[in-house]
């Protein structure tokens, strides 16, 4: 049986998979969240797929995205991370990884669950696009990134925030005839 997916998954089997098993299903764990931003984070400038296929080596490199772990980083997880050829080897997007477990740490030490947090922002259940065409921006991703800027975190811009949301199924941008809307 074939499947009408979202024209963007169709180029690879890696991005049709990931269409089908994890883009836009509703994530509601905390550190998956958080995971799944940073990896948002680092997709700025590039394309998905380039993300997706080093994301493995991402999990390795950032102790399996462990917030606890990643945010006692220090400057030789920073030089080890720079010359990584199989990860993205911005010292920028690095150091903003490290300084974002430190915030969602803040938050966490502070009564404030990243899940609820992002969730209750998006009113609890996801938002479902008109399966037309999806904005690269919308007023809640310019609310969310500046609420998670005025927490700490970097590499949050509202593009950035929307493109994680509906990776994390706070949006449904499925098109119209995609078997998964």
């Amino acid at each position: 049986m074939t499947r009408t997916r979202c024209p963007w998954a169709e180029s690879t089997p890696v991005m049709q998979a990931y269409h089908d098993e994890e883009w836009g299903v509703p994530e509601r764990d905390s550190r998956a969240l958080w995971e799944k931003l940073q990896l948002d984070g680092f997709q700025a400038g590039l394309s998905w797929s380039i993300i997706l296929n080093k994301r493995d080596a991402f999990r390795e490199g950032f102790a399996g995205f462990d917030p606890e772990k990643v945010a006692r980083f220090d400057d030789s997880d920073v030089a080890r991370l720079v010359v990584d050829p199989r990860i993205i080897r911005s010292r920028a997007k690095i150091e903003a990884v490290i300084g974002n477990a430190r915030a969602y740490l803040a938050m966490r030490d502070a009564g404030e669950d990243f899940s609820a947090f992002v969730w209750g922002m998006a009113g609890g259940a996801p938002i479902r696009g008109d399966g037309l065409h999806a904005p690269a921006k919308t007023p809640l991703s310019e609310e969310m990134s500046k609420a998670l800027k005025a927490r700490g975190f970097k590499f949050v811009g509202p593009v950035i925030v929307y493109a994680w949301m509906q990776a994390c199924g706070i949006v449904d941008d499925h098109v119209a005839g995609c078997w998964r809307r």
